[in-house]
C-alpha cells in the first residue's frame, strides 16, 4: 500500500506543531522543571541557562520546525513509496 506523501508531509507537519505548542506551554508553566529536564535529555549540566520564552520565538520556531517536520514527511513517504 502507498502512502500519500502530501498527506503524510501535512500530517507531520501537524504532529509537530502539537508538540511544540504543548513543550511552549511547558516551559511558560514550570520553567525551572523544564530546564532540569532538558539538561536530563542531553546529559548537561543546564541549571546556569535560563529561556527567552517570546511570542515571536515561539511562533518562528513553529513555523520552522512545522515545514522541516513536513518536508521530512513528506521525503519518508516519497522513499517509502519508491522502495515498494
Amino acid at each position: 500500500m502507498k502512502l500519500d506523501a502530501i498527506k503524510f508531509g501535512l500530517a507531520s507537519a501537524i504532529v509537530f506543531a502539537l508538540a511544540w505548542i504543548v513543550c511552549s506551554l511547558l516551559v511558560w508553566a514550570m520553567p525551572g522543571m523544564m530546564m532540569d529536564m532538558t539538561g536530563h535529555m542531553v546529559h548537561g549540566d543546564w541549571s546556569q541557562m535560563g529561556w527567552q520564552l517570546t511570542f515571536a520565538g515561539v511562533f518562528l520556531g513553529l513555523l520552522g520546525w512545522s515545514v522541516v517536520a513536513g518536508l521530512c514527511g513528506w521525503l519518508l513517504a516519497a522513499i517509502y513509496n519508491a522502495i515498494l
